[in-house]
């Protein structure tokens, strides 16, 4: 008479793979969770929608553009120096202000401004950009991204965090009449 409580070597090998697999399961599903609940979890949620200090109004004088940095408000520990993000800030009046990421609209390269020839120039392919940001010539099809500024109580804010692009279609739209210029 065989006895019930004997395991065979299938039942064990059985036992021992849904062991592993569930094993296995857990350790890959503990990481993309705490990937897709890290925002929640750290208390970030909007953390790209924070303002942030460049500094005091009267360190821009008007008609000038200068070189301004500000910390990331999306900080990790191991980010360093990095989270010292540039940008370039113009007044043009008062409190009127352009703040332009520093980066290319072509490609992403640093564009320098050059106060001699009025121009922000790109190091990679040759993109110029007038003093307002517009695209002057070269491969960028549109002008410098800007960063949306406030002045509350004599400090120049911006909203920072995420490098303000376009729309994935927003390169097709021609600006002066309106129309897609899509090929489909």
């Amino acid at each position: 008479m065989k006895n019930d409580t004997t395991l065979s070597r299938r039942g064990l090998f059985m036992k021992l793979g849904i062991l592993f697999n569930g094993l296995v399961a857990t350790a890959l599903a503990v990481p993309i969770g705490r990937f897709l609940l890290s925002s929640i979890t750290r208390g970030r949620a909007n953390g790209y929608l924070d303002w942030v200090s460049l500094g005091p109004v009267s360190e821009f004088p008007e008609g000038e553009t200068r070189l301004a940095t500000f910390r990331n408000p999306l900080v990790l520990p191991t980010d360093g120096k990095t989270v010292d993000t540039a940008c370039w800030v113009r007044r043009v009046e008062g409190d009127r202000f352009q703040v332009f990421a520093v980066n290319c609209a072509h490609l992403g390269c640093p564009v320098r401004w050059f106060p001699q020839s009025g121009l922000f120039l790109c190091p990679c392919h040759g993109g110029a950009y007038y003093r307002d940001g517009s695209r002057a010539s070269g491969p960028p099809e549109r002008g410098l991204f800007e960063y949306p500024y406030k002045v509350q109580n004599g400090l120049i804010t911006i909203q920072a965090g995420e490098l303000p692009t376009p729309g994935p279609g927003a390169a097709l739209i021609n600006i002066k009449t309106g129309k897609d210029q899509s090929c489909a």
